[in-house]
């Protein structure tokens, strides 16, 4: 319940006595200097703002009445002061000017003091005021508030007690309503500001382009980057009405969005300063949270130049070796990598030939990461492993409805992933023969044609191809163009099989020994001097890559020789001395189920009936080896 005013007006008469106030007093007991009030100023500048204009008005509404217009600030200092000459005058005299203290602790009872003490408004006359020189006054007074509730001033009508009237507390507290509003709408829009200021910051600072507009295509904005990317200048970031004249297929756009769906990295065409240029568009709607009706399109887009370059750091597509990294220490391979080295930055085409496992793209990705185009990407493609009738648009990409099936928007091929960098065709002789004039002229004429599309697409590429089969022969059986064989093999690159750079052998068992325990979680194994011999001495057709498939068994059977070779690494193979008249004879033919019987019996006999090791080194499931012991009487 609100107090009545009797009670207010004897709470303050009793507050003043105990803060010491002299009913006898005339000035404040606080009163600023020159000095203190324009920092006091300067410090209310924003209520000032506000209030000083309705301050005004308030007092032109009251001209010539006997009153005057007092603002204060929270703490009771007057900051400004309208009023009749006369009344002023009379204020002066008594020191109720800007820069005194109108507070109970300094004047006791009065409507600004008071105010400020009920936080709220109030209505003192004649003698509710505490001291006497007051009671000549009638004062009218209400609390200014922030959007939070804090008291930031007060507003007050001071006149003669003769003048005194309830209307009057009315008028205060309307102009104080006015102020709070005043307040109110200013820190909204303030806010608005600082928001819109902050968004538009972060909207310039993307990364790629951005355009929002309504559904009519006016353009709402266009970041900065956006503009630039179209080849305009910054400087045209507001001639934009419409996007139909950036994006001739906005009218494509709009039915997707409408429909319900999205258009998400779609490669669409833009109008650029140099002509119709693709970038990789994604468009969302922004809908009426009412009715879900579409209201805006947010369009964003990226040039594919940054977006491939995302793909490499994700996907994988970059070199991981170098020439630093390579393990050997025989002069063969010193040749061989000397002669890289003086290769790698060269654009020419470079053809490497060797057997399977020999290293060819490790020896391609040091090859790349020796050269000017090491930032950009490294893309391997395993030309053996592609279907004949997929090869085209893995390699150079396909358009929009190229095939049942295609992406909608299409998609890039392997070269124009691998624009400004490396492409490393691996198993060159097993690529289809028409396949190899499609490659043919992408070398000479250092373009590609998406399937289902007309546009040539210029790529800049370096070209790397390998294979394990001898070329010459393949171009004599017809299995191989010749002019295809000439243009990729301008610098030839032959690596030798790991029994003719015997000296890198120990290198290799040290470094595979280690990364494979490292990638395992093992402790490296102790490799037995027999065991080190035999790995010297053997041939390893399968050169590094079969000595690396060895030694990560070695590693997963802690270095038991006996389980890692049941494969038959080691095993004696047949060779042109052993084939004659008795060579049939030498070991008698076993049936193939003979041999599975034994080598399991052998597994189970060297792993001591470990079923999950037998069943990892003989390559089957648990429970395949349990079905073939069952089957054989073996074990249980």
């Amino acid at each position: 319940m609100a107090k009545r005013q009797e009670e207010i007006v004897k709470g303050s008469h009793e507050r003043s006595k105990r803060l010491g106030v002299d009913i006898n007093q005339v000035v404040s007991r606080k009163i600023l200097s020159e000095a203190q009030l324009r920092e006091r100023l300067k410090e209310n500048h924003s209520l000032l703002e506000v209030a000083k204009p309705i301050l005004k008005n308030l007092y032109d509404f009251l001209e010539d009445t006997g009153f005057i217009a007092v603002l204060t600030d929270g703490k009771g200092c007057i900051l400004s002061l309208f009023g009749d000459k006369e009344v002023v005058k009379a204020a002066q005299s008594i020191k109720m000017s800007p820069g005194v203290y109108m507070d109970e602790a300094s004047i006791g009872t009065n409507a600004m003091g008071t105010a400020l003490s009920e936080d709220s408004p109030i209505q003192i006359t004649a003698k509710e005021h505490f001291i006497t020189a007051y009671h000549q006054w009638t004062c009218s007074a209400a609390p200014i508030h922030d959007t939070e509730g804090n008291i930031l001033g007060v507003i007050n009508l001071t006149g003669s007690s003769e003048l005194v009237h309830p209307h009057t507390l009315g008028l205060v507290v309307a102009a104080v309503k006015s102020v709070e509003n005043q307040l109110q709408s200013d820190t909204v829009e303030a806010e608005l500001s600082e928001t819109s200021l902050a968004l538009s910051s972060i909207v310039d600072n993307l990364s790629y382009g951005l355009i929002s507009c309504d559904i009519n295509g006016h353009v709402q904005k266009i970041n900065k980057i956006g503009v630039t990317m179209l080849g305009y200048p910054a400087s045209a970031l507001d001639t934009f009405d419409n996007i139909t004249t950036l994006l001739p297929g906005w009218p494509s756009i709009l039915d997707v969005l409408t429909s319900g769906d999205k258009i998400l990295d779609e490669e669409i065409e833009f109008n650029t300063t140099s002509g119709k240029e693709k970038f990789v568009v994604n468009a969302l709607p922004i809908r009426n949270p009412q009715d879900e009706g579409l209201t805006g399109v947010i369009i964003t887009y990226r040039e594919f130049k940054r977006v491939y370059s995302v793909i490499s750091k994700f996907s994988g597509m970059k070199a991981r070796y170098t020439f630093e990294e390579m393990i050997f220490n025989s002069d063969t391979m010193r040749r061989v990598v000397d002669y890289a080295k003086a290769i790698a930055n060269s654009p020419s085409t470079v053809l490497i030939l060797g057997e399977s496992g020999t290293g060819k793209e490790v020896l391609a990705q040091a090859i790349h990461s020796a050269s000017t185009r090491s930032k950009a990407s490294f893309v391997a493609v395993n030309c053996g492993a592609i279907p004949s009738t997929l090869m085209e648009s893995e390699l150079f990409g396909y358009e929009d409805g190229a095939f049942t099936g295609a992406r909608r928007g299409g998609k890039p091929g392997k070269f124009e992933l691998a624009n400004d960098g490396t492409i490393f065709l691996d198993e060159i002789g097993e690529m289809p023969i028409d396949m190899q004039v499609k490659l043919l002229r992408a070398i000479q004429e250092g373009k590609i044609t998406r399937v289902g599309g007309e546009k040539e697409i210029p790529v800049d590429v370096r070209i790397i191809a390998a294979t394990n089969r001898n070329l010459k022969n393949e171009v004599d059986e017809g299995r191989f163009r010749m002019d295809l064989y000439y243009r990729l093999s301008v610098i030839p690159i032959t690596l030798p099989p790991l029994k003719d750079r015997k000296e890198d052998i120990p290198l290799l068992i040290k470094y595979f020994l280690n990364t494979k325990a490292l990638k395992l979680k093992k402790s490296v194994p102790e490799v037995s001097n027999e065991l080190y011999q035999k790995l010297l001495r053997h041939p390893w057709p399968g050169n590094i890559r079969e000595l690396e498939n060895f030694i990560e068994k070695l590693v997963n059977f802690d270095g038991n020789a006996e389980v890692a070779d049941l494969a038959g690494t080691f095993s004696p193979r047949l060779s042109e001395s052993t084939l004659g008249p008795q060579a049939p004879t030498a070991k008698p033919i076993r049936s193939l189920e003979q041999m599975e019987k034994e080598a399991i019996a052998n597994a189970l006999t060297a792993l001591k009936g470990n079923i999950s090791h037998i069943a990892k080194a003989l390559g089957v499931s648990r429970n395949t080896l349990y079905l073939k012991m069952k089957k054989y009487e073996l074990g249980e």
